[in-house]
């Protein structure tokens, strides 16, 4: 009998170290999982006087030991792994909102592109439409002279509508609708005041005796300098000229 007590002994104590093992190895992994330092000095003197202490208990109660210390290290890994997993979750949420973010950036850049796109499109369309239904200074016929009327009657047939006011308040200033208009100190003449004169020639040769072929070369001044005579007009009222 005291020999089989011995052997029982030996073994409950080498059961109590192995339990104390595994306890000291769950310690170690819980503080990994916390961000704390392992200390090997301290964590070999609490197994070995825990592996004494173990050695003492009944073997009836070994069973129990062993269970609490597995069932420990279960929940500690399991606890370790929890934590693996949310924060790869919280990384992958982190990166699809990066990338839903840069896709809205994109789709709102191509919407606003298509959109201006469109409103250029649509204002050529207005402008070709515009010229389209206006008539040439070829179309008019020749007449000894013009009165006033006639020429902005003239011009309200070859100035696109929208435009024409605007046209109509650069003329005023420059010649007050005067085709034969003539600045004696430098020269310019006509409806837009041209310096030198000769430039209207580029409009037709009648230039100086046609008011039509003047109002030509004036609205496609205006028209490649600036834009549009409302866009001339804007630019006279800043700078008193054009």
């Amino acid at each position: 009998m005291l020999e089989g007590n011995r052997v029982s002994r030996i073994s409950v104590r080498g059961f109590a170290v192995a339990s104390a093992t595994a306890v000291t190895t769950v310690g170690a992994v819980v503080g990994v999982a916390s961000g704390s330092t392992a200390q090997p000095s301290n964590e070999a003197e609490a197994t070995a006087g825990d592996a004494t202490l173990l050695a003492d208990i009944p073997a009836g109660q070994q069973a129990h030991v062993q269970t609490a210390s597995l069932t420990q290290q279960a929940q500690t890994q399991a606890i370790a792994a929890d934590n693996a997993a949310q924060k790869t979750a919280e990384a992958a949420a982190r990166k699809k909102a990066a990338e839903d973010a840069i896709a809205k950036q994109q789709d709102a850049q191509a919407a606003k592109e298509k959109a201006e796109k469109e409103a250029k499109e649509r204002e050529e369309a207005k402008k070709a439409a515009s010229r389209s239904s206006v008539r040439d200074a070829s179309s008019f016929s020749t007449q000894s002279s013009y009165s006033v009327g006639q020429i902005q009657a003239m011009a309200r047939q070859m100035v696109p509508s929208g435009q024409f006011q605007c046209f109509s308040n650069i003329v005023d200033h420059e010649s007050s609708w005067n085709y034969q208009a003539s600045n004696a100190s430098s020269g310019a003449y006509g409806l837009f005041q041209a310096l030198p004169a000769s430039k209207y020639s580029s409009a037709g040769a009648d230039w100086q005796t046609n008011p039509a072929t003047q109002i030509k070369w004036g609205l496609n001044y205006m028209n490649s300098r600036y834009g549009s005579p409302c866009e001339a007009w804007s630019f006279w009222q800043a700078n008193s000229w054009y």
